[in-house]
């Protein structure tokens, strides 16, 4: 028998519906993140699952966005501002990578590690019935399960994207003046007089909210798995699918709120 489409209003209700679903969990987290007593083994192991092991992926990532956007700035300002002009390639490249692309694809790459594995484990829990324990014993999921993932998160979120910032900036200071020769002095002076404190701010600022997006999104897909094996493989593509588009769209509203200046 063929499924009949579902109508644009249906897919309105469906979107809607999941939006109160994030927004009601984000707000029981709220309501147990200062509430005692803290789950301090479960949150020091996300921390170490999250940013430890995150650090060999990050690294890489980093290094050759920092190498590929080092590049393309040698020849942009080479090609249409003039031969010398590329010393002045620093404060863009250090801007680019600070503000946007390292927060951005740390966030995406967080998100395919550690994102897919929150919601394998909790829907694991979930179909094998051990979240209903945790019910039967008085204990808050909520608190046990998504609390200690989301700060996890937003403590280790920013720290990693700092960690990129600092090893995407080597990357194009190394090819712009390891291998192409650029004036070490003017690259470093430039890059020191028009990169402040709040660039490098912003871009932690938006870590720190993509780690919620990630691990909110995580837990919420791994609470509503069901049907056994396939449901946890669906809420993992689905958890990787709409945190990295929801990182997308909030980096965008968060370029426009926080100021440039």
């Amino acid at each position: 028998m063929v499924k009949k489409p579902k109508s644009l209003l249906a897919y309105f209700y469906s979107f809607f519906q999941q939006v109160g679903e994030v927004s009601l969990l984000l707000s029981k987290v709220l309501k147990n993140m200062f509430k005692k007593p803290w789950e301090r083994k479960v949150f020091i192991q996300q921390l170490e699952e999250i940013g430890v092991r995150s650090l060999p992926l990050v690294s890489l990532t980093a290094a050759f966005v920092g190498l590929a956007f080092g590049l393309h700035t040698y020849v942009s300002f080479h090609r249409y501002i003039g031969p010398g002009s590329e010393a002045y390639g620093g404060p863009m490249l250090s801007l680019g990578l600070t503000k946007e692309f390292i927060p951005i694809l740390v966030g995406i790459m967080v998100t395919g590690r550690v994102g897919s594995a929150i919601a394998a484990e909790i829907g694991t829990m979930k179909i094998t019935e051990q979240i209903d324990a945790l019910f039967s014993l008085g204990a808050d999921p909520t608190r046990y399960l998504v609390v200690p993932r989301v700060l996890a998160c937003i403590i280790m979120l920013p720290c990693l994207t700092m960690y990129g910032d600092i090893i995407g900036i080597a990357g194009g200071f190394f090819y712009n003046v390891y291998i192409m020769g650029v004036n070490r002095v003017l690259y470093i002076r430039s890059t020191v007089h028009f990169v402040e404190l709040w660039d490098i701010a912003g871009g932690l600022i938006k870590a720190a909210v993509f780690g919620v997006i990630i691990a909110l999104i995580g837990c919420w897909q791994g609470l509503r798995a069901e049907g056994g094996a396939e449901g946890v493989g669906k809420a993992t593509t689905k958890t990787v699918v709409i945190a990295s588009i929801s990182i997308l769209i909030v980096n965008f509203f968060l370029s426009k709120a926080l100021p440039s200046i």
